[in-house]
């Protein structure tokens, strides 16, 4: 669906991307990983038609995308970029209802069919009871599952989203990942994802792309390509690869940096916190002997905050 040819990418001076070609798979979830500052975010704005290439191109369906009208692109392509701006008090369904602006003319304004379309899109992402709440009043997980609804209102056949996960926490993150992979399988969307996690890369991609220095080292599904000498070549890493015990994906578990790390004798033998008399229970105030200090009881109380502050 999405490819590039010879593409060259950047940012006033600098060049990211130098003679990338790519080919991303149709129906498929593609997740892009590699180091900071690798050319990740830049390539997903190129493809979004965000960024124009200096040189080369990027061909959706094979035709040149900065050469189709801007309305075609946004029918076909959904963006979701870093980190958006929520617009103070708008609710939920007003946001969702932003999606649908490609459909929009000044002899046909809002529709039926409009409404179904943000009302579809507001079920498939599990926030239709969410519908009259003020977005900036929600949760992150919430906030970005909006969003989301917000790119299939549009109603396209691929969605690109840069780095959907971050700054949530690791329920919401696999929230969000879940959301988009049931849209992979169930919907049949094209998925392009920016990642930094690369066990969750590998673990909801069914393509990997491996980035560095603004150039693609590998690419291909993950159980075929994610192997301890790509995360040492692409990340500078050393590691171990074992299957996922969950899902058998390919699991990449660091090698260690410590010797201490294991050695629980070398972690049982940690330094006694300054003011643990010897042979008393470190993890009681009171010691093994189960006596309490005088005073101890306003002691412990000015150590720690009173409920409520």
């Amino acid at each position: 669906m999405l490819s590039t040819r010879d593409l060259v990418a950047g940012y006033d001076e600098r060049t990211v991307l130098d003679g990338l070609d790519l080919e991303l798979p149709a129906d498929a979830f593609t997740v892009i990983v590699g180091p900071n500052a690798c050319g990740k975010s830049t390539l997903l704005r190129t493809l979004a038609r965000l960024l124009v290439p200096r040189r080369g191109s990027v061909l959706l369906d094979g035709k040149a995308i900065q050469e189709l009208p801007t309305r075609e692109v946004a029918r076909r392509l959904a963006v979701l970029p870093q980190s958006p701006l929520v617009p103070e008090g708008v609710t939920v369904a007003d946001l969702v209802g932003r999606g649908r602006q490609p459909y929009q003319r000044w002899w046909r304004q809002w529709s039926e069919e409009d409404s179904s379309a943000v009302d579809h899109a507001m079920a498939l992402a599990d926030v239709a009871g969410l519908a009259d709440r003020p977005v900036d009043t929600l949760s992150g997980g919430q906030r970005q599952r909006v969003w989301i609804a917000m790119t299939l209102a549009q109603d396209t056949e691929a969605l690109l989203l840069d780095e959907p996960t971050t700054f949530l926490d690791l329920a919401h993150q696999v929230e969000v990942l879940d959301l988009l992979h049931r849209l992979r399988v169930e919907r049949g969307r094209t998925v392009v994802a920016v990642l930094h996690d690369l066990n969750q890369a590998a673990r909801y991609a069914d393509h990997l792309v491996a980035m560095r220095s603004g150039a693609v080292v590998a690419a291909g599904p993950p159980r075929e390509i994610l192997t301890a000498e790509l995360v040492r070549e692409v990340f500078g890493l050393d590691c171990v690869v074992v299957p996922c015990p969950v899902t058998g994906a390919p699991l990449v578990v660091p090698a260690l940096t410590s010797p201490t790390l294991a050695d629980p004798a070398a972690r049982s033998s940690a330094p006694t916190p300054a003011g643990t008399a010897s042979g008393t229970d470190a993890s009681s105030p009171t010691g093994s002997t189960g006596a309490t200090p005088a005073g101890s009881e306003n002691a412990l109380a000015g150590s720690y905050p009173s409920e409520g502050h």
